[in-house]
């Protein structure tokens, strides 16, 4: 008889994997500081760290999608948990700051198993309106997990150091160990890609062949670009330009956390995902472009509040619609397909990150809220005309 696993431990695991790859990223920055003392160094050789679990989440999904196609869910979850487990180790006994480096982008790669497996599990065990449940779940968690980890770490900074915060990481990593351990395999040997590992990197090709689905992926790159934007600068204009304490700061933004979380698993609402993509699109252009000029003007901060409150609702409405469109559209190379969907992000969120430094942070956020949201919205166009009339969406 095969072995099952009941959908509430589905539903948990997936979550805790999904906020995996934010946490090894996020979790430790308010200690960064303090790492500049601890191994004697600057700041920017510091912050090198973030950089390189960044290009490990990036990379981890392009390897870990295409080896769970071949050999199944299970295997790699728990390969990529042993090595997390390793990673983490060699961040905490590392001597030097490049020792450092190099660990954090083995625990990148270790953990970006985690966060492409979670979408292909749930792609191999549901379809439709449960896929689309499912993924607004791990869309709010993808969503907010950026914006929490700092916050958690920051309560954590003061009492334990960077080094508690990374063992709490390795606990979580035991943790996830145990329930990769436990997890029953969701994908059968039949539907598994019975390929040399040479051809296994040829779904590639098929998988950006479906137009469709590259402009969903693009979708969620540029939705993602505006997230990291948010995150990136929101601490310098709340606490350097609004005069905020820390602890203020992280009350607000804990309030837009919430908020996409409550817009991500609202999406399912809608009659079709591709209503809710498009709805959110729309919504994004017009939140974006009034919050760019009153970013611009130097509003006060209720305004800039209210009116990003309203851009990472939209935010959170397209990340599970635009999730649930990509993997459905690549349901026989899941594994691939939830690769490239998270390797884009992260890659527009590296990209973008640093670019709400350049000249006044105000000018400079509020005009990558708007290019993105509308790089968002027309990519978000270009795949629904593929498939349907647009006036369905204008009507409904």
């Amino acid at each position: 008889m095969t072995r099952s696993n009941s959908q509430l431990f589905i539903l948990v695991f997936l979550g805790i994997l999904t906020a995996f790859g934010p946490f090894v990223t996020d979790m430790y920055l308010p200690t960064l500081p303090a790492m500049t003392d601890y191994f004697h160094t600057t700041s920017s050789q510091v912050q090198l760290g973030l950089t390189a679990s960044m290009i490990g989440l990036a990379v981890g999904q392009l390897f870990f999608g295409p080896l769970s196609d071949k050999y199944g869910r299970r295997l790699p979850l728990i390969v990529a948990m042993c090595l997390f487990l390793l990673a983490t180790l060699g961040c905490l006994y590392s001597r030097t700051i490049m020792q450092f480096v190099g660990w954090r982008v083995v625990q990148g790669i270790a953990g970006a198993g985690g966060i492409v497996i979670s979408r292909s599990i749930a792609a191999d065990k549901y379809s439709g309106r449960e896929l689309a449940k499912m993924l607004a779940i791990i869309g709010a968690i993808n969503g907010v997990a950026p914006v929490a980890a700092p916050v958690a770490g920051g309560g954590m900074a003061e009492s334990v150091g960077w080094h508690g915060i990374f063992w709490v990481l390795f606990g979580l990593g035991i943790l996830l160990l145990l329930g990769s351990l436990h997890f029953a395999e969701s994908l059968p040997a039949v539907r598994r890609q019975n390929a040399r590992w040479s051809d296994v990197y040829k779904s590639f090709l098929t998988v950006i062949h479906n137009r469709r689905y590259v402009c969903y992926i693009l979708q969620f790159g540029f939705a993602q670009g505006v997230l990291f934007a948010n995150i990136a600068s929101s601490p310098f204009i709340m606490q350097e330009h609004y005069g905020f304490s820390p602890l203020m700061f992280s009350i607000c933004f804990g309030a837009n956390a919430i908020a996409i979380v409550i817009s991500a698993t609202s999406a399912v609402r809608f009659a079709h995902p591709e209503q809710a993509l498009y709805r959110g699109s729309v919504g994004m252009v017009i939140a974006s472009f009034l919050l760019c000029v009153a970013l611009c003007a130097g509003c006060s901060f209720w305004i800039y509040e209210v009116l990003l409150l309203a851009l990472l609702s939209m935010l959170g409405l397209t990340f599970t619609a635009s999730n649930t469109l990509a993997m459905d559209s690549e349901r026989a190379n899941a594994g691939m397909a939830s690769a490239l969907l998270g390797a884009l992000g992260f890659a527009f969120g590296g990209v973008v990150s640093p670019l709400v430094g350049l000249g006044n942070i105000m000018v400079s956020t509020g005009m990558l809220f708007f290019i993105g949201s509308v790089c968002a919205f027309v990519c978000t166009r270009i795949a629904l005309r593929r498939a349907f009339s647009l006036a369905q969406y204008y009507r409904k």
